[in-house]
């Protein structure tokens, strides 16, 4: 059974009670990073709208602000909601396996040296991003 008719706002899902958000599958932690998240938004502290006008580092400064929203998920926000072309998450797993098979690297590369090769695809480090992820088709790597 649904919680909600529709995508909820902000303020249905603070009114909701935690036991019917955990008896969806969030955990404490979860549910008190989406409470945060809502309150932020609720009490105008995430301005959405004005992401858009922000710089990348200036929408990772504001994301992070919210418990539980770190600098990996700010970029991917960066990369597919907002659809910045140049960002280079060094965080990422997937990017880090993928640079070390494309690169024949004996090892995963540091963010420093993810930075150094990532510098050749200015301004395209995400579409760059794109085809590292399709480059793993889902496979693990093999240390």
């Amino acid at each position: 059974e649904a919680l909600y008719e529709s995508f909820p706002t902000p303020a249905q899902v603070l009114a909701t009670p935690d036991d019917r958000l955990r008896g969806v599958g969030l955990s404490s932690q979860k549910l008190r990073y989406l409470k945060d998240l809502c309150k932020h938004l609720e009490e105008g502290q995430l301005p959405l709208d004005a992401l858009h006008q922000m710089g990348d580092e200036a929408v990772i400064e504001t994301l992070t602000r919210v418990k539980g929203v770190g600098r990996w998920t700010a970029e991917m926000f960066l990369i597919f909601r907002l659809q910045r072309p140049d960002v280079l998450p060094v965080g990422d797993l997937g990017i880090v396996n993928a640079v070390r098979r494309a690169y024949k690297l004996r090892k995963a590369p540091s963010p420093d040296r993810l930075r150094r090769i990532g510098e050749a695809w200015r301004p395209y480090r995400s579409v760059a991003c794109w085809y590292l992820w399709a480059s793993l088709n889902n496979e693990p790597t093999k240390d």
